[in-house]
């Protein structure tokens, strides 16, 4: 549990990270992202010892195709949080990850085919509703949290069907990523507009250090993984969304029109409603099964 929460927790505090690695555009630190996470799972692996299991994903096209989707998916879900942190719209990016167990469960249907219970069909209907409410907000379509929730559900879809773990799983997408973001990086220093070498040495260890901000929550995160339900990691994964919410309203003042409340609203009771679902079939598939054991 503690694993978990920490996890959870260090994700939702990010917000109060990335505008630290100002000048730096969100592009500049995400390809600075790709290349520092590559050097801090590499280390990992060869501590770990885990270079073979890596490897072993390589020799099969079909996990590795998924990985290279993944990679590509998790590239724009980070792209995307950095910018919306950088552009004052914390809030915006908090309901995309609150809107990203509704989208996992419609991945499930569509593409696993498994079958909705009545309340989970309540709660997609619901969120479904909170899309078209703040739409109609907004003005236009909720972009930026659309995009996280998708892009996030697309990565942990394919993290699925490869079948791998967090640090190989890391390794192997960093890889994939890596000739764009070196060509970036170097792009921006031929150009003279990389901040990398020109703002300090401080900004040089901040921009180095998402590769530690990257491993580290994922690390917690597997380890918890493999020791929790999923009921229980379910309920702990709000700890981020809530926390970033907490940031965009409470520490950037970001604004909350009434319509605004009434869509976040709506999720929330969307996600009550399959989390009690999800937390009571659980329950009663456990009973099941002790009873047949009897």
């Amino acid at each position: 549990m503690a694993l978990g929460a920490g996890a959870y927790l260090l994700w939702g505090l990010v917000p109060i990270y990335w505008p630290l690695l100002e000048p730096a555009s969100a592009l500049e630190i995400l390809a600075h992202r790709v290349v520092w996470s590559l050097v801090t799972v590499t280390v990992l692996l060869a501590v770990l010892r885990r270079w073979r299991h890596a490897l072993a994903v390589t020799r099969e096209p079909r996990r590795l195709a998924y990985v290279v989707v993944g990679a590509v998916a998790v590239a724009i879900n980070w792209g995307t949080f950095i910018y919306a942190v950088n552009s004052d719209r914390v809030v915006e990016a908090s309901l995309g990850y609150f809107i990203n167990p509704l989208v996992t469960i419609a991945f499930g249907v569509v593409f696993l085919r498994e079958r909705l219970r009545r309340a989970q069909w309540i709660g997609l209907s619901i969120a479904f509703a909170a899309v078209v409410e703040l739409t109609w907000e907004y003005g236009h379509l909720p972009v930026i949290a659309l995009t996280l929730a998708f892009s996030f559900g697309v990565y942990g879809l394919m993290k699925k069907r490869a079948s791998i773990g967090s640090v190989e799983g890391l390794a192997i997408e960093t890889v994939a990523l890596l000739p764009v973001a070196v060509a970036y990086l170097a792009y921006l220093a031929l150009a003279g507009d990389s901040t990398f070498g020109s703002d300090g040495v401080g900004h040089a260890l901040l921009l180095a250090s998402t590769g530690l901000v990257t491993a580290v929550p994922l690390l917690l995160f597997g380890a918890a993984a493999t020791r929790l339900s999923m009921t229980a990691l379910g309920l702990i994964q709000y700890l981020a969304p809530i926390l970033q919410f907490a940031f965009g309203v409470l520490v950037f003042h970001e604004a909350m029109s009434t319509g605004r409340w009434v869509g976040f609203v709506l999720v929330w009771i969307a996600l009550v409603v399959i989390t009690v679902d999800a937390t009571r079939h659980r329950r009663r598939v456990l009973r099941e099964a002790a009873a047949s054991v009897v």
